[in-house]
């Protein structure tokens, strides 16, 4: 697989995504704690106890996904004043297929504006155009509506329910499977 660019950065006229740095700590804290009730049906990172310190470890985690290019994971920033509205991310590579899943959060306070699909797209178009990534699947539990939102938004087909098939705090849910596809975001 093609490596990318390190100093990725994507924006359109509302949001801004860059590489996460470490002093993201306190506002990505200060986000999941804010959004704690909606996010943590759906994340099992998410849990009451979430500390700094759990913030600390996905920051130092991002960095070295990003050295071993097995995940490039987004900011996702208000382009007017850089407040952290979420993150938005490509991983699970799989090279012989060429397939790769994308995730997506908000904050509870940034939800229902677009963001996530905004983020989404412009996710989605940076992996088609600079990852030998084919196929990209998004991953939602079938009670997890909101998400299915935005896949069905972005142009995601739905391609059916998967049993089983994600773990979230400690407890197998079945889950809608969306695709993207390189032909549907980029022109030939």
């Amino acid at each position: 697989m093609k490596s990318a660019d390190h100093h990725f950065e994507l924006s359109n006229e509302a949001i801004h995504l860059r590489p996460f740095r470490l002093d993201d700590a306190e506002a990505i804290f200060e986000a999941v704690r804010e959004s704690m009730r909606e996010l943590g049906q759906w994340l099992s990172w998410c849990h009451p106890d979430y500390t700094i310190q759990d913030s600390i470890q996905f920051l130092t985690a991002q960095g070295e996904t990003l050295r071993t290019n097995s995940e490039y994971g987004f900011a996702i920033t208000d382009r007017a004043n850089g407040r952290l509205l979420g993150a938005c991310g490509i991983n699970q590579f799989e090279k012989a297929t060429r397939c790769a899943n994308l995730g997506y959060w908000l904050r509870t306070s940034a939800t229902q504006r677009g963001v996530a699909t905004q983020a989404v797209r412009l996710v989605a178009h940076w992996t088609f155009a600079q990852l030998a990534i084919e196929r990209i699947e998004i991953v939602a539990a079938t009670g997890n509506h909101a998400s299915q939102r935005v896949a069905e938004r972005v142009g995601a087909t739905r391609e059916g329910i998967a049993r089983g098939r994600l773990r979230v705090h400690g407890a197998q849910h079945d889950a809608v499977i969306f695709s993207l596809i390189r032909s549907d975001i980029l022109a030939p």
